[in-house]
């Protein structure tokens, strides 16, 4: 029997299940019906492959001023001073919340223990030995499965969101969303879902690479329905690198987080190249610089004595230290033959973190009315050029905090009834080879073009093959069967040419975006706001 439109109209519906998507759930629930859209289960996703921890001022040592100046210059001049400083003004209350709902933080003689890492001037990272993303989604993830009006519906992914402009309705308000259209994998159906607020918490793009720290669903979903949706987005040509992403044929996507540089490591050439430490060359802080110095370190040294890695060595700490403090890693290393308590781990830069995104303000409040972004998709101008380590965690809980109070303050009516899916003029594809192919091509010219170090004739390029790729995909849309795999490589293209396009409106070399084109940084630092036709 099928089931009823009313169970398909929600108060708020949330596109995501990371710490973003749970954290406004949990603080929406006691008052509205909540659904939660995911499109795997509610474990997949960047959230819980964040190891290093969570940024906040607890120390004595330490002050709110410092932790916004820290974030001022990894930021490279880009950061909102409003938005930086509602964020670290809010992050102890949001590190104490995660407390009170049990999460296992590492505690020191009875007190949080407090770790340091690149680009931070004290000790403030709060954590779960190394598996800090892993420690939080588990427990708010057991806490929102038994939160009554919170609906969890995984295998449910996003196609596009249903506003005011593309049924043609007229609203007082200006464009609005009113709901979205979503693919349920279980059933194979496309399901049209009804609600006043909808708020994107899909993560990043990182998956628009050919390496990435990044789990295979950061995919730029959200960014790209809100800009199809009419929305701005910002600040795409800063992706951030992280310096150090395992180097092993058996092994993707696994992260050496930055606290192992914070607590000592140091970074190698192989012996083949020399085998010596090559940071402090490159910059007086040396390992513990900003990620954008040590990712292009990194890379200059690999390309400069065509190496396939470097190495990252803790082993000069006592065994002990190393274990206690990295569990996972030393465990995870040790099933592939690394012992980091005695050799070094083999490591190569990756595409980590999307830095912009969707255009929103202190609300989490985007450019279409009963809209709000949240987390890694949104822009809030925190992150600016360049984000500060484990400033990303705390940025999704205080921004979920912001938009669920922005929701109980003005909330919205019911809009009308929508439409159903249209799917009376298309076919099952019988040529998916073809997505699998520009999948690969994409994300291949994508490192190769618009990667560490760019330049106008690469970008120019990656342009070129963007627009053809768009081409095809777009024909695949319109006349086939929606999969998941056709949507998220939609939505990678769009991600791709968004990039693409700041970069190369971008005229200096700031944060995350190097260009040898100009290598000059500009005397005022602008966003790149992109604006949908």
């Amino acid at each position: 029997m099928p089931e009823s439109s009313a169970a398909r109209d929600f108060d708020v519906l949330i596109v995501g299940s990371g710490l973003a998507g749970l954290t406004a759930a949990l603080h929406l629930a006691p008052n509205y019906r909540v659904a939660i859209l995911t499109k795997r289960s509610m474990a997949d996703g960047s959230s819980g492959w964040a190891q290093g921890g969570i940024a906040a001022v607890f120390s004595k040592d330490d002050s709110f001023e410092s932790h916004v100046d820290d974030t001022l210059v990894a930021g490279a001049g880009l950061s909102d001073i409003d938005a930086t400083r509602y964020v670290v003004e809010h992050a102890p209350e949001a590190v104490d919340w995660l407390r009170e709902l049990g999460v296992p933080f590492t505690q020191e003689e009875g007190h949080l223990h407090l770790t340091r890492e690149g680009g931070h001037s004290a000790r403030r990272i709060v954590h779960a030995t190394d598996a800090t993303g892993a420690a939080v989604q588990r427990t708010l993830i057991e806490v929102v499965r038994r939160t009554p009006n919170i609906t969890v519906l995984e295998n449910h992914m996003l196609v596009d969101l249903i506003t005011s402009t593309k049924l043609g309705a007229g609203s007082t308000n200006g464009p609005t969303c009113l709901g979205l259209y979503a693919l349920d994998e279980t059933t194979d159906e496309v399901i049209t879902y009804r609600a006043p607020h909808t708020i994107l918490a899909t993560g990043g793009a990182g998956k628009v690479y050919l390496y990435t720290t990044n789990p295979d669903t950061s995919t730029g979903d959200g960014i790209a329905a809100a800009w199809r949706a009419g929305c701005r987005v910002t600040n795409m040509e800063f992706i951030q690198f992280h310096p150090t992403c395992l180097y092993h044929p058996h092994v993707k996507s696994f992260l050496i987080t930055e606290a192992v540089r914070g607590e000592g490591g140091r970074l190698l050439l192989p012996q083949s190249a020399g085998g010596t430490r090559f940071m402090p060359q490159h910059d007086p802080r040396a390992e513990l610089a900003p990620r954008d110095v040590v990712a292009r370190a990194i890379d200059f040294e690999m390309k400069k004595h065509g190496v396939d890695c470097v190495y990252l060595d803790i082993s000069h700490q006592p065994p002990e230290f190393v274990k206690e403090h990295f569990p996972n890693i030393y465990a995870r290393c040790l099933e592939l033959g690394i012992d980091i308590t005695r050799e070094p781990i083999p490591v190569v830069p990756a595409a980590h973190y999307t830095c912009g995104g969707v255009h929103t303000d202190l609300a989490g409040r985007a450019d279409l009315k009963g809209l709000q972004a949240i987390g890694e998709c949104a822009y809030t101008g925190l992150h600016g050029a360049n984000r500060l380590a484990s400033n990303s965690l705390v940025e999704c809980m205080v921004f979920a905090r912001a938009a669920a109070k922005d929701i109980q303050e003005h909330s919205l009516p019911m809009p009308p009834v929508l439409p159903p899916w249209d799917e009376s003029r298309v076919t099952d594809a019988d040529e998916t080879v073809v997505i699998s192919h520009n999948w690969d091509e994409l994300r291949r010219f994508m490192w190769d073009y618009v990667g560490i170090v760019r330049t106008n004739k690469r970008l120019e390029r990656a342009s070129h093959r963007i627009a053809l790729l768009q081409e095809e995909i777009q024909e695949f849309y319109a006349n086939f069967h929606v999969t998941r795999d056709l949507l998220e490589l939609r939505n990678l293209v769009t991600v791709a040419e968004l990039i693409v396009r700041s970069a190369q409106a971008r005229h200096e070399s700031r944060g995350g975006h190097f260009i040898k084109d100009y290598p000059q940084l500009e005397d005022v630092a602008h966003p790149t706001i992109l604006v949908p036709a």
